[in-house]
């Protein structure tokens, strides 16, 4: 069952924003905008580099390194966001000169998360000389200390939450770092990574040891789609500053000249590069780059975002997509046996305070996307379990929180209280992964359990939804679907807005089985609009003449170069 928390909703104008809309208004005062300054996504509204902990250095080493020809590579994560900011390392780097610059991404299946040992082995055999991490080493302690035994400068750039010990590494970059005053907090793994560059820029400008590095003919403004990109796929909070870099990217992305293999993404996926926004990014695009790390080699999607090559975007892009394809198979048949378990659980009355979940069968690759589908039906943190290797007395678990909870915080806690429980972690406020012995994961269970019962009071007993309250009768149009799209960019921590209402059915029709087209018609009677719901069947709503209440998104709909009104509906209350 759905509940309805409705934001609070404030008449007073925004300040300097009297030419925009009332509902306009309404929906930023509601997410704590108060002045339109807030909302203005020119890039000289960025936040400034100088601020960032540990930048100066990184450039220097990493000038150094360039202008000595060291063999340099770049250690990436295998997410989105480590795939954009691995491509955006790589390529500002060549550009600017660096003749031995060259990336590695670990397999999560052969290596795991971050800068390991056995991945410094395996660089070790590659000469390199200079690391570069990106989304990826603030808790890489051994790894680093491997390589610097091993004669390997590190640098870390890095947006994770740091551990109580730092690695040795010769730099590091991250503006959660304790003495950090860079004042966005919230940058992504590929954001830490452009302003690193941004730094590297300005001081080859005045570089005149390294003749050979040439910085004129770089604009990094013309990489900001894969920092939108990587920055929405990471579920960061979008505060001003992510939002001005998302901005910037998608208008790249708009007027074609954005990255080709994001081009070609788009066209696989059905997709108008015209009409790019954050929900294209975050629902179309994404998931098609992430599958590749989910279920083979994240070096696919980045191939994908360094290639030149026209035939070869194509190529490689038709490969994510049938990787996308194949994951979400396997992604519907976990969904089938976590619910089963589920259902039961709250059938008996019998759902914990957090939730653990785990198959032999399931696919380490695909436990975060479970883990956050539970978690949005359960309202509880979620941990959901996959066997690390085949006959491994070891699992890889993924875990999703809800608002109140941090979860990295919650296993620091659970950590601290069982030394040796957990073999490894890491993550943020919202998601986290871990490692630990399967025999142990009845009593970590246990030990979450007794944290988040701690911590968060009233477990929400129903989900919970946060509407914008209804839409006026006179602005359900196309004219104010278009204003709330150009309004954004949405995303975390600055939510699309999603209203409610009741409706009076007047048709309903089917689509492909599983979905459902309406006809809705406002309680005054004084207009219809469409509307359709994806994984609803006719059957869950009321018979025509009869009302509903649901909640909503408007969203132009273009069909045969025809746009309209309609409502997307995302809830039945």
């Amino acid at each position: 069952m759905v509940r309805i928390n409705r934001r609070d909703i404030s008449s007073e104008p925004l300040v300097g924003g009297e030419h925009l809309p009332p509902l306009i208004q309404r929906i930023y005062r509601a997410r704590g905008i108060k002045h339109v300054s807030q909302i203005q996504y020119s890039l000289k509204h960025l936040n400034h580099a100088d601020a960032m902990p540990g930048i100066d250095r990184a450039a220097d080493l990493i000038i150094d390194a360039m202008g000595q020809h060291k063999k340099i590579y770049i250690v990436g994560d295998f997410d989105a966001d480590g795939a954009t900011a691995t491509a955006l390392m790589v390529r500002v780097l060549r550009q600017v000169g660096a003749t031995c610059v060259d990336y590695m991404v670990p397999n999560r299946f052969d290596y795991g998360y971050g800068l390991s040992q056995g991945l410094v082995d395996e660089l070790a055999s590659r000469d390199c000389e200079f690391i570069i991490t990106v989304d990826n080493g603030i808790s890489s302690i051994a790894g680093v200390q491997k390589a610097r035994d091993l004669g390997m400068q590190v640098v870390i750039t890095d947006h994770h939450l740091p551990p109580a010990e730092l690695p040795q590494a010769d730099a590091i970059v991250n503006p959660n770092l304790a003495n950090s005053e860079f004042g966005s907090p919230c940058l992504a793994g590929v954001g830490v990574a452009f302003y690193v560059l941004t730094r590297i820029i300005s001081q080859l400008k005045n570089n005149k040891k390294y003749p050979q590095l040439e910085p004129s003919d770089v604009q990094l403004s013309h990489f900001l789609d894969l920092v939108a990109l990587g920055t929405v796929a990471d579920v960061v909070p979008l505060d001003h500053n992510n939002r001005i870099l998302i901005e910037a990217g998608l208008k790249r992305l708009r007027n074609g000249t954005g990255n080709l293999g994001l081009l070609a993404l788009c066209e696989v996926a059905g997709c108008d590069y015209k009409r790019a926004d954050a929900q294209m990014l975050a629902f179309m695009l994404a998931p098609r780059l992430n599958a590749a790390g989910r279920l083979q080699d994240m070096q696919i999607g980045i191939e994908l975002l360094l290639t030149n090559q026209y035939e070869q975007a194509q190529s490689l892009a038709q490969e994510l997509n049938t990787i996308n394809r194949e994951r979400k198979a396997i992604q519907s048949n976990m969904q089938k046996m976590a619910d089963s378990v589920i259902k039961t659980l709250q059938k008996d009355n019998n759902l914990s305070a957090a939730v653990c979940i785990y198959h032999r069968r399931w696919h380490q690759g695909v436990v975060g996307l479970l883990a956050s589908k539970v978690k949005e039906y359960t309202q509880r943190p979620v941990v959901a379990f996959a066997d690390e290797g085949e006959d491994s007395d070891w699992v890889k678990g993924s875990a999703r929180s809800i608002e109140g909870l941090h979860i990295r915080d919650a296993l620091v806690a659970v950590d601290q209280q069982n030394p040796g429980l957990i073999k490894k972690f890491g993550g943020h406020a919202m998601a986290a992964g871990l490692t630990l012995k399967k025999a142990h994961m009845a009593e970590f269970k246990q030990q979450l359990c007794q944290v988040v019962i701690a911590w968060v009071k009233d477990l929400p007993d129903h989900q919970q939804i946060i509407s914008d309250g209804a839409v006026p009768v006179d602005d359900l149009s196309l004219f104010m679907a278009q204003q709330l799209v150009d309004a954004g960019p949405w995303g975390a921590g600055f939510e699309a807005p999603l209203f409610d209402d009741y409706f009076i059915v007047k048709d309903k029709k089917p689509v492909a089985e599983i979905h459902t087209r309406l006809r809705l018609q406002t309680m005054d009677l004084s207009k219809q609009v469409e509307a359709i719901a994806f994984n609803f069947i006719p059957q869950q709503f009321p018979d025509p003449e009869e009302k509903v209440h649901v909640c909503y998104q408007m969203q132009v709909n273009e069909f045969r170069n025809r746009q309209r009104l309609q409502l997307l509906i995302r809830h039945l209350v």
